[in-house]
């Protein structure tokens, strides 16, 4: 049993609200886990936005489990979640699960470089009700028999494709970091930051980060880049 020791109670908390808040969007959520030294990185990916949510987590201690000095693996979210003890700082590492396809196409590590034109966080709040509150009376118009799913589909793809402000970010990014916790207000002053690395985009916020692939981008699991 792997159990790894985080840095105090309110990484734990926080690690648990980030795994509660993907299996809301998918009960069946796996995350994967990768640790060295004292940085745990937590993956995931809620379906209905088609990005990657990275929670970063400190640990108290470098993770060791043996010879092994490094943790790479794909667990069930909700036995992990199970697991997590707030009080005690601690989670235990599930067992390994055949990882769905977007576990093995993570961002690169490395050559992330900062984008500018991405407006301030209350900014981005304000964009994503005011884009939520738009597919809703757009929705709401349709004619009884044409409120189908792919009449939905066809009005979220026009509203989340866009891009914000003036940069080359989808909406549908913002709103999952909204939706994952990740853009809180009046506890930080750190802003958003967005970044680039080939053709992956990455929002950073004090809370979390969320990544999409810009290139050809269809679903996550279909596309041709290399697996680590």
């Amino acid at each position: 049993m792997t159990v790894l020791h985080l840095a105090d109670e309110t990484e734990a908390a926080d690690l648990a609200a980030f795994l509660s808040r993907l299996l809301h969007y998918d009960r069946s959520a796996a995350v994967r886990l990768q640790a060295a030294g004292t940085a745990l990185a937590v993956f995931g990916r809620p379906p209905s936005f088609e990005v990657l949510a990275i929670r970063a987590v400190r640990l108290a201690k470098p993770y060791e489990k043996g010879l092994d000095v490094t943790l790479d693996v794909t667990v069930s979210a909700g036995e992990l979640l199970e697991s997590v003890d707030e009080a005690g700082a601690t989670a235990v590492v599930p067992a390994a699960v055949t990882g769905p396809p977007w576990a093995g196409v993570l961002p690169p590590r490395g050559g992330w470089r900062r984008e500018p034109g991405l407006p301030s966080a209350s900014e981005l709040r304000a964009l994503v009700g005011a884009v939520v509150a738009e597919f809703r009376t757009r929705t709401e118009e349709l004619a009884a028999d044409r409120r189908t799913r792919a009449e939905l589909d066809l009005i979220g793809r026009d509203i989340w494709s866009r891009t914000v402000g003036e940069t080359r970010l989808p909406v549908r990014v913002v709103h999952a970091a909204q939706a994952l916790g990740f853009l809180r207000s009046g506890e930080s002053a750190e802003e958003p930051t967005l970044f680039s690395s080939g053709a992956w985009l990455r929002l950073r916020t004090p809370y979390g980060s969320v990544a999409v692939r810009t290139a050809g981008l269809g679903t996550l699991g279909a596309l041709g880049v290399s697996v680590r």
